[in-house]
């Protein structure tokens, strides 16, 4: 059974090995459409009527969630792809919608493919999208935790509990509440992305704050956190980071 399929995902290098993979491991998925715009992504989809959708679910300009109440009546599977936790997994889950944890997984990919199929053919999108949007809400995935990924593999973690992130010669540095701190293989953009709509603020190139864990401001340039970092602010972002905390 050929289907055919629309790749969303905001981050070009994501994009790029999903589409390898797929064309790779799932010879019965047509590629007709790939963006990393969410909203050229619902004109694409409304104009192509794809079967399948693989939608990123952390994009800086709209979520998938959120993508996905735009169609009134979404008559597509989709498989979403995310770097979120188990508690977006179960939701997920529940209504019997597929799913990948980045970083992709060949046999992963591949066994979510052969369900979407099955899926299309028993033609269960449309309640399925629709049971998803109505019932669980859009916002409650998005709160709760994220996914890192390390070196030993992946660690879920409360994005309430992280304080700042530091970026460090294209890796990571997480500082959490409990003075534990994980280095991820990802770069610090990566987490900018993610935590975009998550009271993060980038005050330098190299430190993505929790605004929910300042304890103080200092006029020379620098910001107090919870466990008592002290952070140097770049000044060029100086005025609106002051904008931002007053409003």
């Amino acid at each position: 059974m050929t289907i055919t399929a629309v790749l969303v995902d905001d981050e070009p290098k994501a994009l790029a090995i999903l589409k390898n993979k797929i064309e790779r491991f799932c010879s019965n998925i047509v590629i007709i459409g790939e963006t990393q715009d969410p909203n050229e992504a619902i004109a694409l989809i409304e104009r192509k009527k794809p079967q399948l959708v693989f939608l990123d679910i952390a994009m800086p300009q709209m979520s998938g969630f959120d993508m996905l109440t735009k169609f009134s009546n979404p008559q597509f599977e989709v498989i979403f792809v995310t770097a979120f936790d188990e508690y977006a997994i179960d939701a997920i889950n529940y209504c019997a919608i597929g799913y990948l944890l980045k970083p992709v997984d060949n046999q992963s990919l591949i066994a979510t493919v052969i369900k979407a199929a099955q899926n299309i053919e028993d033609k269960s999108a449309l309640s399925k999208n629709k049971l998803l949007i109505q019932n669980l809400g859009v916002q409650t995935f998005q709160k709760k935790k994220i996914v890192v990924p390390t070196h030993d593999g992946l660690e879920f973690v409360e994005i309430s509990n992280i304080i700042f992130c530091e970026g460090t010669e294209g890796y990571t540095k997480i500082h959490f509440l409990n003075l534990k701190t994980i280095l991820s293989s990802y770069s610090i953009g990566h987490f900018v992305k993610l935590l975009s709509n998550q009271d993060f603020y980038l005050i330098h190139k190299s430190y993505l704050i929790n605004l929910n864990h300042i304890e103080k401001y200092l006029n020379e340039g620098y910001v107090v956190l919870t466990n008592n970092h002290k952070l140097p602010i770049s000044r060029n972002r100086r005025s609106d980071f002051i904008d931002n905390i007053k409003n």
